[in-house]
């Protein structure tokens, strides 16, 4: 049986704090624990610098920084805690996920959810620990339609969530995965790059950065890979250290 997660819980009203708590202590695969709690980031910080937790459950609108000024503060942490954002406010979802937050829960918050939430965390964690391996020999086992498939790593191009899955793009193929973005980011952070908040992209086929003009997002970039056609967006976040990826 694994150890609890040990999470802090930030949010600047008591009631909601205390309902998370009870739902924490209703969840059962993984178990969490509360090892603190924190009504604004000044005191989110304070318990960060005393106690190692694996998880923090953060609100957005508090009083003094709201949570994503938190959320960017926590990941300049030599070992920051997954971040899982626990909101009434769904238009921020977005902005989350462009920080590497692993869930985007919006009050009232069920259980299933919550659930769901941390074995996420348990599942980035592992991952986390896991010891390197070599890429060479490594594979995503993909399920279609009843078969099964073994896609050598280096074959691929391009990890991109779309819904609930990941197209996993080769040059001849593509194919859906179940599974995390983040966890894959993670796993084989050598091997590939975050060029958007939904894509990976393996380094060894970036080749060039080029304008581009997206119906949802606007004028923007996109970078053109070595195997297929299409261009993969990236976003102004990431396009420093693509532009720098390119030339090094």
């Amino acid at each position: 049986m694994t150890a609890p997660l040990r999470a802090l819980i930030v949010d600047d009203e008591a009631l909601a704090r205390s309902r998370l708590r009870t739902l924490l202590g209703d969840c059962k695969d993984p178990t969490a624990v509360v090892t603190a709690e924190a009504a604004h980031a000044v005191q989110a910080v304070a318990a960060l610098q005393r106690d190692s937790v694996d998880l923090v459950l953060l609100d957005i609108h508090m009083p003094g920084a709201d949570g994503i000024t938190l959320a960017q503060t926590i990941a300049q942490l030599p070992n920051p805690p997954a971040v899982v954002f626990v909101t009434a406010h769904s238009e921020h979802a977005v902005q989350a996920f462009e920080l590497e937050a692993v869930d985007y829960l919006t009050k009232p918050v069920r259980l299933e959810r919550l659930q769901q939430a941390l074995q996420k965390v348990e599942r980035l964690l592992q991952a986390t620990k896991a010891p390197p391996s070599d890429t060479a020999d490594e594979h995503l086992i993909i399920q279609d339609r009843g078969r099964t498939e073994r896609v050598p790593l280096t074959e691929v191009l391009y990890l991109k969530a779309e819904l609930k899955y990941i197209t996993v793009r080769t040059a001849g193929k593509s194919y859906i995965f179940d599974g995390s973005l983040n966890e894959l980011e993670e796993r084989y952070a050598a091997q590939f790059m975050r060029v958007h908040r939904n894509a990976l992209v393996a380094r060894r086929v970036m080749r060039a950065l080029e304008k581009h003009f997206d119906p949802e997002e606007g004028e923007g970039w996109a970078l053109r890979l070595q195997g297929v056609d299409e261009l993969v967006a990236v976003s102004r976040r990431q396009l420093s250290a693509v532009r720098e990826a390119l030339v090094a």
